[in-house]
Order: C-alpha cells, then sequence, then structure tokens
C-alpha cells in the first residue's frame, strides 16, 4: 500500500508556490532510505520571481531601523523556542539524526546565534567623524549590501541556514535561500516561521538541484552570493560570480588536523576527540577525523580509540544510545566507502570500515592507522565517521603534517605544554585552533577557514561585517 509524500513548496514574496513548470524530486529519509516528501525543482521562472520579490522588498527592509530588525529577529529566535519540536522532528526526517541530540546540540545555539545577530544589528562600526583634510569632515556609512543568493548544505541544513539568513537580515539585507536538494523540509518550515514575522519578500527560499544554485548565483539581481558546501562547488560560485563582480562568501570543505602529544592523558584525549570525530557521522567540515599523534604514545592512543569506535553506536534517531545517523544519501554512503576500498596496502583499519544494516545510509565508526602523508585518505575530505590516525617523531614534524594539504579550516592541539600550545596555535595554518578540546563553537566568535576552505567567516561581528559594504562621506565646512 502506497503512501501518499507530503508536497514542500517554495516561499516567494510571502507565498508558498510550486515551482512554476511542476517539476519536483523526491525526499528520502536516509536513515529509512524511502521517499516521504517531494520538492519543487526550481528552474529559471521561479529563481526570477525570487529574485524579484528580494528586490523589491529590499528598499523597504534596508531602511528600517536597527532596532526594528533587533525586535524581527528577537521574535524569530522566540518562534524557534516554541516550535522546537515541529523544526526537530523535521530536521531528523532530513537527516536522521538522532532525536535528542539534535533537540539538546542544534535547537540552543541556533536559538543564541540569532539574538546574537539582533544584538549585532545595532552594533555597527567605523572609524569616528573627523576632520582628516581642513574643513571637510568626513565619516562612514555602513550599509546592508542587497540582495543576497544563499546556498546551505545538507550536513546541518537547519543551523546553516541561520547562520545564513541571521546576519543578512540584521544588517538590513534581504535573502534568497537555497537547501541541498535532499534536505529541504526543515528550510521551508523556517520560511514558514519567517514568514509570519518579516515583510514578505525579505526572506524566500527556492528548492532545487545544483542547476538552480548555478541560476541563483549567475542571476543579475544578487549583490551577494553566499555558498557553505565543497570546494568543487565554492570555485564553481567564485566563477561565476567574478563574471559581474558579486562579492562571494565562501565555507567549503576541510580536513582538521588534531595534533596530539605525548604528555596528554590518553583516555581523555580519546573521549573528546572520538566523540568531535564522529558526531553527525563525521559529516562536518571540522570534524576530528585526521589525528597526528606523538610516537611515544601512538599505540596507545591507537588501541584506545579503536576501542572506543566499538563502543560508539550508530542508529536510527529514536535509539537514545547512539552518538550518530546515517550519511546523508546514497552517494555519500558510496563515497564513504569508496575511501575505504581503496586504502593503500600498508594501511590499516582498526575498527569499523563497513556498512552497519542494509535499510538506510549507516556506517560504522572507524579507524584506520599506517598511513602516510602522501595518502588519498590523508589528503581528500572523507566527509564521514572516519577517523585516520598518523604517528609524528617532534613539533616541527607535526606542523608539516597539520598544514601538508589544501583545506585550512580548523585544526586542535592536546598538550598539557602551554608553550607548546602557543607555538602551535601560532604556527598551525588553519582559520580555527582549539586547545584540548574540538568542536565546540560560539556566536561570538568567527568561523572560517583559509586555502581551498574558502573566504569569509559565519557568526561573530566578522560574519556580520562580510553583510555589509562601507561608504565613506565628506562633507564640506563651509556654507
Amino acid at each position: 500500500m502506497s503512501t501518499e509524500l507530503r508536497r514542500l513548496r517554495n516561499y516567494i514574496g510571502g507565498e508558498f508556490r510550486d515551482a512554476a513548470d511542476g517539476r519536483t524530486t523526491e525526499v528520502v529519509n536516509p536513515a529509512t532510505g524511502e521517499a516521504y516528501a517531494t520538492a519543487p525543482l526550481s528552474g529559471a521562472a521561479d529563481v526570477d520571481a525570487a529574485m524579484a520579490a528580494a528586490a523589491e522588498a529590499f528598499p523597504g527592509w534596508r531602511d528600517t531601523t536597527p532596532a526594528e530588525r533587533q525586535r524581527a529577529l528577537l521574535k524569530v529566535a522566540d518562534a524557534f523556542e516554541e516550535r522546537a519540536e515541529e523544526l526537530i522532528a523535521a530536521e531528523v526526517e532530513n537527516t536522521g539524526k538522532p532525536t535528542g541530540l539534535t533537540r539538546t546540540e542544534e535547537i540552543p545555539p541556533m536559538v543564541d546565534q540569532i539574538r546574537f545577530f539582533a544584538g549585532a544589528a545595532r552594533m555597527l562600526e567605523g572609524k569616528g567623524a573627523g576632520e582628516y583634510m581642513e574643513g571637510l569632515t568626513s565619516f562612514v556609512r555602513r550599509e546592508p549590501v542587497g540582495v543576497c543568493a544563499q546556498v546551505a548544505p545538507w550536513n546541518y541544513p537547519m543551523m546553516m541556514a541561520v547562520w545564513k539568513f541571521a546576519p543578512a537580515i540584521a544588517a538590513g539585507n534581504t535573502v534568497v535561500l537555497k537547501p541541498s536538494d535532499t534536505t529541504p523540509a526543515s528550510t521551508v518550515l523556517i520560511a514558514e516561521i519567517l514568514g509570519s514575522i518579516l515583510p514578505k519578500g525579505v526572506f524566500n527560499v527556492v528548492c532545487g538541484d545544483r542547476e538552480t544554485g548555478r541560476l541563483m548565483v549567475e542571476h543579475p539581481t544578487p549583490a551577494m552570493a553566499s555558498i557553505t558546501g565543497s570546494v568543487r562547488a565554492g570555485m564553481a560560485v567564485a566563477e561565476s560570480a567574478s563574471k559581474d563582480l558579486k562579492r562571494v562568501h565562501l565555507e567549503l570543505g576541510g580536513k582538521a588536523p588534531v595534533v596530539v602529544f605525548g604528555d596528554v592523558d590518553v583516555a581523555k584525549a580519546v573521549a573528546g576527540i572520538s566523540e568531535a570525530g564522529y558526531f553527525n557521522a563525521g559529516q562536518d567540515c571540522t570534524a576530528a577525523t585526521r589525528v597526528l599523534v606523538h610516537e611515544s604514545v601512538h599505540d596507545e592512543f591507537v588501541q584506545a580509540l579503536a576501542k572506543a569506535a566499538s563502543d560508539i553506536k550508530t542508529g536510527m534517531p529514536d535509539d537514545e544510545d547512539v552518538l550518530y545517523g546515517p550519511l546523508n544519501n546514497p552517494n555519500q554512503l558510496k563515497q564513504v566507502e569508496s575511501f575505504i576500498e581503496r586504502l593503500p596496502a600498508h594501511a590499516r583499519v582498526e575498527a569499523g570500515g563497513k556498512r552497519v544494516g542494509d535499510k538506510g545510509y549507516f556506517y560504522a565508526p572507524t579507524v584506520v592507522s599506517g598511513l602516510k602523508q602522501d595518502d588519498e585518505i590523508i589528503q581528500k575530505e572523507v566527509f564521514g565517521p572516519v577517523i585516520t590516525v598518523q604517528s609524528f617523531t617532534d613539533e616541527d614534524q607535526a606542523v608539516a603534517y597539520a598544514n601538508g594539504v589544501e583545506y585550512a579550516l580548523a585544526s586542535s592541539v592536546w598538550t598539557k605544554d602551554h608553550a607548546r600550545a602557543m607555538r602551535m596555535s601560532k604556527k598551525l595554518d588553519f582559520g580555527c585552533v582549539w586547545i584540548n578540546t574540538h568542536i565546540p563553537l560560539v556566536a561570538e566568535m568567527p568561523h572560517g577557514g583559509f586555502k581551498k576552505s574558502g573566504y569569509g567567516k559565519d557568526l561573530s561581528a566578522y560574519g556580520f561585517d562580510d553583510y555589509t559594504r562601507i561608504k565613506h562621506v565628506m562633507t564640506s565646512l563651509e556654507d
């Protein structure tokens, strides 16, 4: 007996709409492998309509006061709290994540981040007015950039939507946001929530695939394109945006080094690193999945990490004992499997290395040791529950191994030596360096990387600034 699929729709100019040509794509729950909804497969007409709605709404939203925008976003944060269970249900269906962890690890930070940017709206910064030339006064205006085209990923569809819209709207911009084609459900619900609070056209959602995203970035209306995704996608966006000199904000891949020195408490380090590596099935650009361990504790560490991996469970969302759920889609499962299948002969699978069950896209917590710096699995992002371990001999080699990849988003250092930790925080070429911890983020601090991890910052006042432009105004003091 077939079950009717739920119909998700675009949100454009304050109205829910199907794609103009009626095309749809099925949305699959990765925990079951079964379709539960359809979503619009939006084309040029839908993108045109969303951009027109955002452009029409921009002058009015731009001219609101920071206090008005703050009040609106505070209402949004309150609404997220009030409708938390609906958001959780949508996100769990989107992703297969554990329900309890989604409730405790995603809703509170999201609400806090919205409230942070609500406050940031009233903290515009610039140089003070002054007479930098005789008879003339100069001052700086900080203004919104305009319409923002934003593309969110499938690993944290709900939270990444917040990271996109909150600073943009706080700064006075209007938004056209596209969720991943595999995870649109929570974003459509967010549109319903924001639509009840914000003026029509300020926030718009267009569902679709890569082609939809390309149409958004290439559209002449947006002044800025923001994407969280793969390096390949980011490079395509940067190239496309260069044709009309759009501003670009990119948060791309990661291959975070986790540098463990010989003076650590191995058990304590393994507990923190394993959780930071396997959380969300390792589908996190900052995940602690590339561990570098001093040779003096390497064997002990590998043994303890393999034991920790064997104790970690993956499973269905309502199982309270699981740390993580499935990989997001069959392509991602195939990618993780292929990395393990292509391991060189000198590599050793210490734990896991296999699919779990035959329903959904689950993969076991995996540990791989015996690796060399130029191995594929060291150099490329797996984006799955796989932790690699390498050995190093001294601090210089640790730095060389850590920095010896094309990504530069996040890193961590584990040591009791304060001076060493400070040296490493300087030498590590990554946008974030954690010391004796890995993966916590706070709204007040910036998140973003260097090299092929992209540019621009999420979170913090720096993230807010990215959605503004600077204008110099000079006036004569003479009559």
